[in-house]
């Protein structure tokens, strides 16, 4: 009987390799770093700082809602480099997303703006005629 289960553990192993080289090894997303910001992030540069292959983001941002800003004055780039066309950014006057918000990103669009009156980067998801 021990026989008859070795051989019978042998054949599935045999079989589930089978299934594997044939499926091949799994493909892994390659993470988008441009601007050396995260693939999924929202960026926000040093004042002064022009988007390149060498700047590196002063605060990155994953999670949507309100980020508070402080201590941010003059002209800085503010890259989206979420994924999926409605994942959005966008600045705000006031602290927790409140104010007058504008200059919206959409996924892979960057903006140069003065932040001095600017509180608060919001992440959010677009979708239309409810959001």
């Amino acid at each position: 009987m021990r026989e008859s289960i070795r051989r019978a553990l042998v054949m599935a192993l045999g079989a589930a390799t089978a299934v594997v080289m044939a499926v091949g090894p799994a493909q892994a997303k390659a993470e988008a770093t441009r601007y050396n910001c995260p693939d999924g992030a929202v960026c926000l540069y040093g004042e002064g700082v022009f988007l390149s292959s060498s700047s590196k983001p002063t605060h990155i941002w994953y999670s949507y809602g309100a980020h508070n800003l402080s201590g941010q004055y003059n002209k800085h780039w503010l890259y989206n480099n979420q994924y999926g066309w409605n994942a959005n950014a966008m600045v705000c006057t006031g602290y927790n997303g409140t104010g007058d918000c504008e200059d919206v990103l959409w996924p892979q669009e960057g903006i140069w703006r003065d932040f001095t009156p600017i509180n608060s980067v919001v992440l959010y998801l677009y979708y239309p005629g409810g959001g």
